[in-house]
């Protein structure tokens, strides 16, 4: 209140003591009361803050870019028609050539959430390599591997070969270009990269590239479910 308004914070509290504020409906007496970026807040009857949280699955297009803002492609964002897109991010990226299933959200906490490595939530892409996949290539994900340019080990990845060159594979962490280069230890490059799921959380069949839609509350729950 004290930042917004560009007053001290015993005006704050004198504030409070003439219960002139009004959170969330309730008339606030404490100063040390929690107030997050959802809370509706009014002051003298003029509406301080009132936004409402946002969670959109998109099916992303090869060729769109995850970000907000580019100065040479077409973004996510761009094919959004909804008021206050602006004020949206992306909870996971996907490459420029990637498709698939992409999360956009105004809740920094909840993507936040589903970045934490210690909440483990997977997710599932469908490869077309240009190789066939040998079954040694099993074991090698499930090792992990040793990126020297970043000095780490990946975590533990499953990979299910489900024809000559096509696989499903199953990741926690998100690491740069993280399936390319496993596979490009291998001599073997991806052609087709394709997100299908994350968590609990699959993406609706029903959209085509570039078409999104609002997350129902179960569907906002349920993401954060580790597994897939």
């Amino acid at each position: 209140m004290s930042a917004q308004l560009c007053i001290n914070r015993g005006d704050v509290r004198l504030m409070l003591a003439q219960a002139r504020i009004i959170v969330d409906g309730i008339v606030a007496t404490d100063v040390q009361q929690n107030i997050n970026e959802f809370s509706h807040v009014v002051l003298d009857g003029v509406v301080l803050q009132a936004q409402t949280p946002c969670y959109l699955m998109m099916n992303k297009p090869i060729g769109v870019v995850s970000a907000t803002k580019d100065d040479k492609h077409q973004t996510v964002i761009d094919l959004l028609d909804m008021p206050n897109k602006e004020n949206l991010h992306i909870a996971g990226r996907l490459d420029l050539n990637s498709s698939g299933l992409l999360l956009l959200t105004n809740d920094g906490q909840w993507s936040r959430n589903l970045s934490a490595p210690e909440k483990n939530i997977a997710k599932r892409y469908r490869v077309t390599v240009k190789n066939p996949i040998l079954p040694d290539y099993i074991q090698a994900f499930a090792e992990g591997m040793y990126f020297s340019y970043e000095d780490i080990t990946t975590l533990p990845a499953r990979l299910h070969i489900i024809d000559e060159c096509v696989a499903e594979v199953h990741l926690i962490e998100g690491r740069y270009h993280q399936i390319k280069r496993m596979f490009g230890r291998f001599r073997n490059p991806v052609l087709v990269l394709h997100r299908s799921a994350i968590g609990g959380l699959e993406l609706d069949a029903k959209l085509t590239p570039g078409q999104s839609r609002m997350l129902t509350q179960v569907e906002v729950v349920g993401v954060g479910r580790g597994e897939i």
